[in-house]
């Protein structure tokens, strides 16, 4: 599903209140610079959304403005619970989805697309806090840090979305451009600590980090409860 470098592109980011802002600027810094594209920042009104920690974003472009997009990006976050009822929020990624080339989630965008119908029978990842969520909505959980089924692109955790955005731009338009973008941005992660994984961590770091994810866990596994407890006729609309 390779795009030709003379085919311009439009690729879209959405955003919503309480994001994680990495979720989205970490691909912003690989997916703005794919030679020949427009890239848009997505949301209801062109009022300022602040993510999760804060942070103020400005969107560019409504819903209703918006072209039909060659990728969309959709990020998580605590505010992905809230947005999985948001039937405006999820009509808008159906509809976008059911013409792009690509569709890329990080982190727990993932369960918001599947609130939107879009995971049924594929491989995705997610944040290892939510990997035990995917099923609620037919997906088949993958640990992989970024999984590609068929148009359907998943990364994990926050910092995944860089690889994941690095492995779509090679989609779009070749390795050597995506390397390109590697080394622009400077891409060579050297971390201070081998703690970026439950199976790396400690029992005293992992369990900690746990215990903090333990509210927002559980209101996304009834969140996800309810969209599986919900007559299958609503599914097949989806």
């Amino acid at each position: 599903m390779k795009v030709q470098n003379h085919t311009h592109l439009k690729i879209g980011g959405l955003i919503y209140p309480d994001m994680d802002q990495c979720d989205f600027t970490g691909p912003f810094e690989a997916l703005s610079r794919v030679p020949n594209s427009t890239f848009y920042t997505l949301w209801k009104d062109r009022h300022v959304v602040k993510d999760m920690r804060g942070l103020k974003i400005m969107p560019d472009t409504t819903f209703a403005e918006a072209p039909q997009l060659d990728v969309l990006l959709i990020p998580g976050g605590y505010g992905q619970v809230d947005a999985a009822t948001d039937e405006e929020l999820l009509s808008f990624i159906r509809s976008q989805a059911s013409g792009a080339s690509y569709v890329y989630s990080v982190c727990t965008g993932a369960l918001l697309c599947g609130a939107a119908g879009l995971l049924k029978g594929r491989r995705v990842t997610t944040h290892w806090t939510a990997m035990h969520v995917l099923p609620y909505y037919g997906a088949l959980p993958s640990h992989e840090r970024v999984v590609i089924d068929d148009n359907f692109i998943s990364a994990g955790g926050v910092t995944s979305g860089i690889d994941g955005s690095l492995k779509l731009v090679s989609l779009l338009r070749g390795d050597e451009v995506a390397q390109e973008l590697q080394l622009y941005m400077a891409y060579d992660p050297q971390p201070p600590f081998d703690m970026g994984s439950p199976e790396k961590a400690s029992a005293q770091v992992l369990n900690t980090v746990a215990a903090r994810a333990f509210e927002i866990t559980e209101r996304r596994l009834a969140s996800a409860r309810k969209y599986a407890e919900m007559p299958l006729i609503s599914h097949e609309n989806d």
